[in-house]
């Protein structure tokens, strides 16, 4: 009967699953905001330092069941970038000299532990889009919306340098919409509709030892991207 249950429980539509995932967000949220806080202090106070005011990047993105939610960074552009481009590229005019570091190391996405908090993110969770990329799930590629968003997941993992991705003297968002997106769909795809507890918290795992480390680009990436650019 407990097999029965385990399997009835829909990941992405509720059950005991969707308890316990709710659960492990709280904890890992909340722990976080308290072991980090001293040096999500120190991020902001350097951010003040080096440009000022806002310590903040706020942006609405897409949620679960396409809501929308408004997604909170630490600034690693100039203030006075506006809109721009929807995608970031390694050589980005955008990044100040500490934001680059923040987005090299991830800690610009601390303050998303709040979002986990507020029920807006998971803990692992397809990448949320910006309004921008809205017109990229067509088709099959709108049941990722199905699954919260999340900090950590496989495509979190596999393309952590994702900047470092796009070929010289492209165009970043057609490149991103042609290539990359639709790579990280069906990744995304076959992860969540099957995922479990144990998998998430694996790629939690994952996730924080690839700040470390090595982290392999899908092999499926080199194919597409010669096909890309033939």
């Amino acid at each position: 009967m407990l097999a029965q249950a385990r399997r009835s429980a829909d990941p992405a539509t509720g059950g005991p699953t969707l308890s316990a995932r709710r659960a492990l967000d709280i904890v890992m949220a909340s722990a976080g905001l308290l072991v980090l806080c001293p040096c999500m202090v120190l991020i902001a106070l350097a951010i003040w330092l080096e440009s000022g005011r806002p310590i903040l990047f706020s942006q609405i993105r897409l949620g679960q069941s396409g809501q929308h939610f408004r997604i909170y960074k630490f600034r690693k552009f100039h203030r006075e970038c506006g809109a721009g481009c929807g995608v970031t590229v390694s050589h980005d005019a955008r990044f100040t000299g500490l934001g680059r570091f923040l987005g090299a190391t991830k800690l610009d996405e601390l303050p998303q532990l709040w979002n986990i908090l507020r029920g807006d993110m998971s803990t692992v969770g397809p990448r949320p889009e910006s309004l921008s990329l809205a017109d990229c799930f067509t088709r099959d590629y709108r049941r990722v919306l199905e699954h919260k968003p999340g900090i950590f997941g496989p495509n979190q993992f596999y393309f952590r340098d994702e900047g470092s991705l796009y070929p010289e003297a492209c165009d970043p968002e057609q490149f991103y919409r042609e290539v990359l997106f639709p790579l990280k769909a069906e990744i995304d795809l076959a992860y969540f509709p099957h995922r479990t507890l144990g998998a998430d918290i694996g790629w939690i795992i994952r996730g924080v030892l690839v700040v470390f480390g090595y982290h392999p680009v899908p092999a499926k990436f080199n194919a597409i991207l010669a096909g890309w650019l033939d």
